[in-house]
C-alpha cells in the first residue's frame, strides 16, 4: 500500500495553460503505456481537455462549485461535487467552470485491460482480492495500515492488483468521507 498527499505531489502544467495535473500513480510504473492512472487535476479556467484514445475516464469533482463538460453531439453535462462521471477518453471535450477554479480526481483505464468504478464511501473500504485501488479522503480522518498516522482531506492510499492492503481502510471520525476507485483487470 502506498500513501500520498496531493499537496506534496509535483504539479505539471497543461500545455494549454488551463490547469495542472498531480499524478498519484501510473500503473505499471515501468511501462511505456499505463494500464491505469490516477491523478488530481487543478482546473484554473474554461478550456479543452486532452484526448486519450483507447482510454476510459472517470472524473470526480473534489473541490469547487462545479464543472460543465461539453462534447458536441455526445453530451452536455454539469458535474456536481462528489459525483463521478465516466466518459470515453477518445472524445474531444471542453470544461466550463461554474464558479472559479476547481480540483478533480481523474481515473483513467486502458480500455479492454482494466475497468474502474468510483464511489463515495463513509464506511470501511475492503478491497476485493486481485483488484487495484485508490482511496482519496474528502473529509474527516481515515486509517490505512497499522503504523501509519491518520489520513485527512487530500491524502490517500493506492495499491496494485498484487498488493492489496491487509484489512480495510477505515473511517476514524463521524464526518469521514472518501472516494474509492476500485480497479479490476479484465480477464
Amino acid at each position: 500500500m502506498h500513501h500520498f498527499d496531493v499537496e506534496t505531489l509535483p504539479a505539471g502544467r497543461w500545455r494549454n495553460g488551463g490547469g495542472a495535473t498531480r499524478e498519484i500513480v501510473s500503473w505499471p510504473s515501468d511501462a511505456e503505456e499505463f494500464g491505469w492512472r490516477a491523478s488530481v487535476a487543478d482546473i484554473d479556467r474554461d478550456g479543452p481537455f486532452s484526448a486519450f484514445p483507447g482510454v476510459d475516464r472517470t472524473f470526480t469533482l473534489v473541490e469547487g462549485d462545479g464543472v460543465r463538460l461539453v462534447c458536441p453531439g455526445e453530451f452536455d453535462r454539469p458535474v456536481a461535487p462528489g459525483e463521478p462521471f465516466a466518459f470515453s477518453g477518445d472524445l474531444a471535450l471542453d470544461a466550463e467552470l461554474a464558479g472559479g477554479a476547481c480540483r478533480v480526481l481523474n481515473l483513467m483505464v486502458r480500455r479492454g485491460r482494466w475497468t474502474v468504478g468510483v464511489g463515495r464511501s463513509t464506511g470501511p473500504v475492503t478491497p476485493p482480492a486481485g483488484h487495484a485501488g485508490v482511496v482519496y479522503v474528502l473529509r474527516g480522518s481515515w486509517a490505512a495500515g497499522a503504523s501509519e498516522r491518520p489520513l485527512t482531506a487530500g491524502q490517500g492510499v493506492w495499491w496494485d492488483d498484487t498488493s492489496a492492503p491487509d484489512g480495510a481502510v477505515l473511517p476514524l471520525t463521524p464526518d469521514a468521507a472518501a472516494l474509492w476507485a476500485d480497479l479490476a483487470p479484465v480477464r
